[in-house]
């Protein structure tokens, strides 16, 4: 098969490149190299894979004719739609970046693949698919009890969920006007090695590492259900080949913590893997809230686990020592991300105005 994705240079589209990699599928990586967007960890595994069967194509998807070019170059049997600004405070602060790349982005690619899918031959044509990969922000805010699954309405609370909310109305209206064959799945928060540090466990990582003021926004017991990003790719590829036509699919990882016990459990693992004079709960700080500041998140994945037999194989403990350990052995990277993003882990996003 021959497979596009978009967003392969970032922290999900690169873990999906490096599972697609060690197939025997055609791979097309599709990256416009935005301020968090990284190769790293691609090309580390196309060196151990030595796989001629990948080509980089450095795309932004709000130029159209350069998105049909990219098309017409890969030629898909299948296309994963992961790329998207995805930070919600840098919405808070520029939320036109967010309806150009996730609303506009989108429809170039939908365009795009509905004229290279009404051109395929009859075959090729009956397998092909596009699958859009979204978000549980777009279901806005929970209560204490109740979970997210595919009936949930929409009720996106900031420009971020707002924009991948259009998408996801833009992905599925192409499939009722126009027949175009697609699957859509929304996630809750991923975590793992190689994301980008503005992101809350890589950046309390950091922070604490260099012994800065972690800060936790509010009172720190807004709750996410937090997902493995390896779990995820397992299951975005089960949706890619074996979900059903028109369906939507919400992954979640039954990991549902606090952003305070998050940090506490940050700081409480390098108290052991790398000691210090003092705990690196002391470095937390609450500061004021987010604008719009979802309470929580929590995913029902029953359909995904009946219908395709999906299952999420990490704990949240497990994952989330792999993945402090892989921070401290990769810190260098962390600090090369920062310095060429010219990000300073600093607060953002704290305008309302």
């Amino acid at each position: 098969m021959r497979i596009l994705v978009t967003g392969g240079a970032g922290f999900i589209g690169g873990a999906v490149i490096r599972r697609l990699l060690v197939s025997e599928h055609t791979i097309f990586n599709l990256d416009k190299l935005g301020y968090a967007s990284d190769l790293t960890s691609v090309n580390q595994t196309l060196v151990t894979t030595n796989n001629s069967n990948y080509t980089f194509l450095n795309v932004d998807l709000t130029n159209l004719k350069a998105t049909t070019d990219a098309m017409a170059i890969a030629d898909p049997d299948l296309i994963m739609h992961l790329a998207a600004e995805s930070h919600v405070d840098r919405s808070i602060d520029s939320p036109e970046n967010f309806v150009a790349s996730n609303i506009l982005g989108t429809f170039h690619l939908l365009e795009a693949a509905r004229n290279h899918w009404n051109h395929l031959s009859l075959s090729r044509k009956n397998n092909f698919r596009f699958h859009h990969i979204s978000t549980d922000e777009v279901f806005g805010s929970l209560g204490e009890k109740g979970f997210f699954d595919e009936l949930t309405p929409y009720d996106p609370r900031s420009p971020y969920s707002a924009s991948k909310a259009s998408s996801d109305h833009l992905v599925r209206s192409w499939f009722h006007t126009f027949g175009l064959p697609i699957v859509l799945t929304n996630c809750s928060n991923n975590f793992g090695p190689w994301q980008f540090p503005e992101k809350l466990i890589p950046l309390v990582i950091f922070k604490a590492i260099k012994g800065e003021t972690i800060p936790i926004y509010g009172d720190g017991l807004n709750i996410r259900d937090w997902l493995f990003v390896e779990d995820h790719v397992d299951a975005l590829l089960l949706v890619l080949t074996k979900g059903r036509i028109g369906e939507s699919y919400c992954i979640g990882g039954n990991g549902e913590r606090s952003n305070r016990l998050v940090v506490s459990s940050i700081c409480d693992a390098l108290d052991q893997l790398k000691p210090r004079t003092e705990a690196y709960a002391n470095l937390i700080e609450f500061v004021e809230d987010r604008p719009g500041h979802d309470r929580r998140y929590a995913i029902n994945s029953t359909k995904i686990q009946m219908e395709l037999g999906w299952q999420a194989k990490y704990s949240f403990e497990v994952a989330l020592e792999t993945t402090i350990t892989w921070y401290l052995e990769n810190f260098s990277w962390l600090e090369q991300m920062l310095k060429k993003s010219q990000y300073s882990a600093d607060r953002i996003g704290v305008s309302k105005n």
